[in-house]
């Protein structure tokens, strides 16, 4: 980042000797152009700095570049684009835009970023940090061909840049190459031994590779390391490496089965303060798994007196509730085991108090059989309500801590609220200013159990896309739509985090703002397809779901249309030949 900041410096030298300023210009200026200025004294400088209104074009622009700066010391994304775009609008520089580039990518906007970057590489000279940075981008949008090339291109301009093989590592690992992985972070540790993001990254592959004590052993080393000096470089997120570092080995330790001290670092996951994207994504999953963990402690003391289909009381919707089948699937011994193929298989239909649907519990039911018959281990729920539903998605979180591919199906109601997904359990009843979020099944909280740098994730709602918080209930007939409304919204990226992953697929029975019809028949014509298809031997999990939206445009007449949105990063069979 020195080099980057080098053109703004030489600028600064030349402001403080205008006459007009030179009352302020022995405490503000060095105050608002020193990169080690603290982040508020360099902010307010650089304030009083422009409020005098002694400068103009280029040199203004200077003045605004380091308020931006500042705003990045703290995190605030937000200001550091406003000032940097201001700072463009006077005179445009290759430093200018690669700072507000990498604000884009903090903010998790990473076509904005790439955009920004090209326009640092167009006014040149090239600069092997903004090729690096765009790679981030790229890497962060799944395009790791592009970003292997960005860091490429980084190296040769910096052969002793340690982050650029560090995320060159990294973005092998996500195309399956862990020993090119292995090699590029290995060489990013000999470069700088002091820094702890490459062990970070290097303890991702250890644990992808089940060497589970290595990896604990190199975030340990990474927390010790961020603890004893704070990242130098300013476009480091504030606490961005600690977050990610307790995440790592809090996902390592859940991995051992050392649940006590996975539950510790995830609690010191959340006492971070996030600011970018990636650390408000680690701190959504360190959210959920350590309300996993703490509920696990809880339930034997709450069940030992009955099973756990007894365990909660039946009131009177709950007459209809069939209990997660079968008791095998849902055993924590088999799932440890085996540990690699896990799914999850809800259907929801017997609704007491909206429409009720006849087929999700025959379509769990296929889905359900289809999976085990190619070798998944699947916890099976029909007719849930809210207790038993989520009781039975939060088991399955707990074991996909283990798992190398996890698939989740549900067929029922689903609604969309605020741009957020819920699933909907039998025992739902709206009523006029009830939270109807608190009685449904947040998607966001599964995605966010599941995100993992290691794992592979699979989801498919056979779902309507209907809002329950519009004013008229959905016409009569049988489909999966509870009231008219925005439908389920499609995700503008996969999962709540950054990582992704080893890449989430999101499958929908029907297309954006759609019903997904029930049928006529004994399935869904969704689920119909897909339980034909699911098992069909050496068949990519991405043509499998071209075949079933085939069927069912062709079944349907054209009136519903299978939509889906994926981050895979390679071919996934879920048949293998």
């Amino acid at each position: 980042m020195r080099r980057l900041l080098l053109i703004p410096t030489l600028l600064a030298a030349l402001l403080w000797s205008a006459p007009c300023f030179a009352q302020a210009r022995s405490q503000l200026g060095p105050l608002c152009t020193t990169e080690t200025t603290p982040a508020d004294q360099m902010i307010d400088a650089c304030t009083k700095i422009i409020a005098l209104k002694v400068f103009s074009g280029e040199k203004l622009a200077t003045i605004y570049f380091w308020r931006a700066v500042g705003w990045n010391k703290k995190g605030n994304y937000a200001q550091v684009i406003s000032d940097a775009t201001d700072a463009l609008r006077l005179k445009p520089s290759t430093a200018v835009y690669n700072l507000r580039g990498s604000a884009y990518f903090d903010k998790g906007e990473y076509d904005i970023a790439i955009a920004d970057f090209n326009d640092a590489l167009r006014l040149g000279p090239p600069s092997g940090i903004i090729f690096h940075n765009r790679g981030n981008a790229y890497r962060s949008k799944g395009d790791y061909a592009k970003a292997i090339a960005d860091y490429d291109a980084a190296i040769k301009a910096g052969p002793k840049s340690a982050f650029s093989y560090q995320n060159r590592g990294a973005s092998k690992r996500a195309l399956g190459d862990l020993d090119g992985a292995l090699a590029d972070i290995n060489e990013a540790v000999r470069i700088d031994p002091s820094l702890p993001q490459p062990l970070i990254s290097r303890a991702v592959i250890w644990r992808a590779k089940g060497e589970i004590e290595r990896a604990i052993a190199d975030t340990t080393e990474a927390i010790r390391l961020a603890k004893a000096k704070a990242p130098v470089n300013i476009m480091t997120p504030p606490g961005s490496v600690l977050i990610s570092a307790y995440t790592q080995r809090g996902l390592s330790y859940e991995a051992k089965g050392d649940a006590a001290h996975a539950k510790e670092d995830y609690a010191s996951v959340l006492e971070g303060v996030a600011s970018d994207a990636g650390s408000k994504a680690n701190q959504a999953t360190a959210k959920v798994r350590l309300a996993l963990l703490k509920e696990a402690d809880a339930a034997p003391r709450k069940t030992a007196a009955a099973p756990a289909a007894e365990s909660s009381p039946a009131a009177p919707p709950a007459a209809s509730v069939k209990t997660p089948a079968p008791a095998p699937p849902a055993a924590a011994a088999p799932a440890a085991a085996t540990g690699r193929r896990l799914a999850l298989v809800i259907g929801n239909g017997a609704y007491a108090h909206v429409k009720a649907l006849p087929n999700p519990a025959n379509d769990a039911r296929a889905i359900a059989r289809s999976l085990r018959d190619i070798g998944f281990t699947v916890s099976e729920g029909l007719d849930l309500d809210r207790d038993t539903m989520r009781k039975t998605i939060n088991d399955f979180l707990r074991e996909a801590a283990r798992s190398q591919i996890a698939v989740v199906y549900y067929a029922g109601h689903g609604v969309q609220v605020d741009g957020r997904n819920y699933l909907v359990p039998v025992d739902i009843e709206f009523r006029a200013g009830a939270r109807m979020t608190d009685a449904m099944v947040d998607m966001d909280t599964i995605m966010a159990g599941l995100d993992d740098q290691i794992r592979t994730n699979i989801l498919i709602l056979d779902a309507c896309r209907n809002n329950p918080m519009a004013p008229q209930l959905a016409s009569a007939g049988p489909s999966r739509g509870i009231e008219a409304g925005s439908g389920l919204a499609a995700p503008a990226s996969l999962g709540s985090g950054s990582t992704l992953g080893a890449g989430t697929l999101i499958a929908f029975a029907t297309a954006p703002g759609q019903v997904a019809l029930d049928g006529e028949g004994a399935n869904s014509p969704f689920s119909a397809a897909l339980s034909r298809h699911v098992g069909t031997p050496g068949l990519e999990v991405q043509q499998m779901l071209t075949r079933v939206r085939a069927e069912v445009v062709a079944a349907t007449k054209g009136k519903q249309v299978p939509w889906s949105n994926s981050s895979l990063l390679g071919e996934v069979y879920l048949a293998e030949q």
